[in-house]
């Protein structure tokens, strides 16, 4: 059997698909991006040349999608800002633990570093314990604990710490002021309000942001041996290595430690209520031995907010 092509005898090739002898194969112009980019230009600068609209974008065009952007991210920053205290102040704190008296909060802070070392002894864990005389009173604050209260907060209740912080620092990375919360972007919070002019005055030191997530160790030990700060405010963990591991976060000029007690993350927990950190606040922060020595000179104070 003779094996053919697969067309019809009767098949006739349409004039339109056919290419004729005197037609020339496409050559390598033909897939080229710069034939279609060169016929595109000239079909512009027709356009434009005829009195059409140049459809390409201005510079004037680019800045204005630009500034859009930029307003677009500035309301997202705007609306998460907004959302952080809504979560804040939308359960209204009725009271806290921190309102208690010196003697209570002795006993509350004891009852959690029990918990830290559950293996020592009544007699070891009352050795160590932060007794009342080294906590301040607060008793006389009425209003919530809340972020927007902070600055009121520590010039109604301790003067002392007020005027420090709006005094010049005299030392590279020794703060008057301790501020220990259980996460980063609480501490960025913290760092904001803690700049406020009311506190620091136009001769205050600086406030240094301190936790571990996007900064290394090291980035700290620079900053403070090079920087006189007023405030310190971080995680536990990253306070803890600057004050036991180093000698770049120090003690001499340090007169409050204020522990962020009321404050609850998304989880409802406190900066005691998590283990780590707990651990961390009375291991590192206040069971270091150049802050333990201080307390019981009675140099430093406790303050919980």
């Amino acid at each position: 059997m003779n094996r053919g092509d697969d067309l019809d005898d009767d098949f006739v090739i349409d004039d339109l698909v056919a290419l004729s002898e005197d037609e020339a194969a496409p050559d390598a112009d033909f897939f080229s991006d710069e034939n279609d980019n060169a016929n595109d230009s000239g079909s512009v600068e027709e356009e434009v040349a005829a009195g059409e609209s140049d459809p390409r974008p201005t510079a004037t065009d680019r800045e204005a999608e630009l500034a859009k952007k930029r307003k677009r991210r500035e309301k997202e920053k705007e609306r998460k800002a907004k959302k952080r205290k809504l979560a804040e102040t939308v359960e209204v704190i009725q009271s806290s633990v921190a309102d208690q008296s010196p003697v209570q909060l002795s006993d509350f802070l004891a009852s959690h570093q029990a918990k830290v070392y559950s293996n020592m002894s009544a007699l070891e864990l009352e050795d160590m314990r932060i007794p009342a005389s080294a906590i301040a009173d607060t008793t006389s604050w009425t209003g919530p604990r809340t972020l927007d209260q902070l600055v009121d907060f520590i010039i109604k209740t301790n003067p002392t710490l007020t005027k420090r912080l709006t005094q010049k620092s005299k030392t590279t990375g020794a703060p008057t002021l301790i501020f220990v919360t259980g996460a980063a972007l609480r501490v960025a919070d913290v760092t904001r309000v803690l700049k406020d002019k009311k506190l620091r005055g136009d001769k205050g030191g600086e406030v240094a942001k301190l936790f571990a997530k996007h900064f290394k160790l090291t980035d700290h030990v620079a900053y403070l041996r090079r920087t006189k700060v007023g405030a310190a405010v971080g995680t536990p963990g990253r306070l803890g290595k600057l004050l036991c591991e180093t000698d770049a976060l120090a003690v001499s000029a340090l007169s409050h430690i204020i522990l962020d007690v009321t404050w609850k993350d998304s989880k409802k927990r406190s900066l005691l209520d998590i283990p780590e950190t707990r651990d961390e606040v009375f291991q590192s922060v206040l069971g270091g031995r150049k802050v333990m020595q201080a307390i019981r000179k009675g140099t430093i104070q406790v303050i919980l907010f």
